[in-house]
């Protein structure tokens, strides 16, 4: 009989996942279109502001214009819609959470688009700025005419400032972890010079191969897993605290 209830309950759970697959799919759809729609008129303000307005833009298949139409499109949909998929993530896993860990893990949606946000528009209006005008100078420096294609243009900026985005996830990722239990301020600590060690060569894929450029990168990313670790300090003497309440209670 029990194999029959776990082969009912696994059933159960794919089908809850499926549902909330669909759910996401069709908000993600829904979200394109509105993409699809915005796609031209974001693309019209890329190229109006430097360094885009500085430029011509080039075409080197027939494809890159199509291709830079979904690209915004979809960038643009996967912003909208990641509340959403966010909260369907949090509905799958929540039978499994405690209490708290529910409320800690819904909690935490908010701040992990707000925290994405922050990480493009960083991305976006301090770190590549800097790498195209780095990358500039040393075009002109070597005598080069500047013929991009937009492909090419827009692959260059995604590259900087998604991983950015991604990174600054950090601090809503240690909360949680904290909050669960997975992780807690001494482990942090202990694994600062391993962070800072991957921080570093984070900032040197990102940004231009110059010092500044490495610090104006590096410095934010650190001050982003002190922040962290400050965070998981806050986050972890509140659960200790609720932890000796409950236990003195009990």
């Amino acid at each position: 009989m029990r194999p029959l209830e776990e082969t009912m309950s696994l059933i159960a759970h794919l089908t809850e996942l499926r549902r909330r697959i669909w759910r996401s799919l069709a908000v993600l759809i829904l979200s394109l279109g509105a993409g699809l729609y915005l796609s031209p008129k974001v693309l019209h303000y890329l190229k109006s502001v430097p360094p885009a307005s500085n430029m011509t833009w080039n075409v080197f298949s027939p494809w890159d214009g199509l291709r830079l139409y979904m690209t915004i499109a979809l960038v643009f949909a996967l912003t909208i819609s990641l509340p959403f998929i966010l909260y369907q993530l949090w509905g799958f896993v929540r039978e499994g959470l405690h209490t708290d860990e529910r409320a800690a893990a819904l909690r935490y949606v908010p701040y992990s688009v707000i925290c994405f946000l922050c990480g493009l528009a960083f991305g976006y209006f301090i770190v590549y700025p800097m790498s195209f005008a780095f990358t500039t100078r040393i075009t002109e420096s070597l005598q080069l005419v500047e013929t991009y294609g937009v492909a090419q243009y827009f692959g260059f900026m995604f590259n900087i400032i998604i991983p950015l985005a991604i990174a600054f996830e950090l601090p809503v990722i240690v909360m949680f972890l904290t909050k669960i239990g997975v992780l807690t301020p001494q482990a942090l600590h202990k694994m600062r010079r391993y962070a800072y060690l991957v921080l570093v060569i984070v900032a040197s894929l990102i940004s231009p191969p110059e010092l500044i450029s490495h610090m104006m990168v590096f410095i934010p990313l650190v001050v982003l897993y002190e922040v962290s670790v400050l965070l998981s300090r806050i986050v972890y003497g509140r659960r200790r605290n609720a932890s000796l309440v409950e236990a003195s209670g009990a």
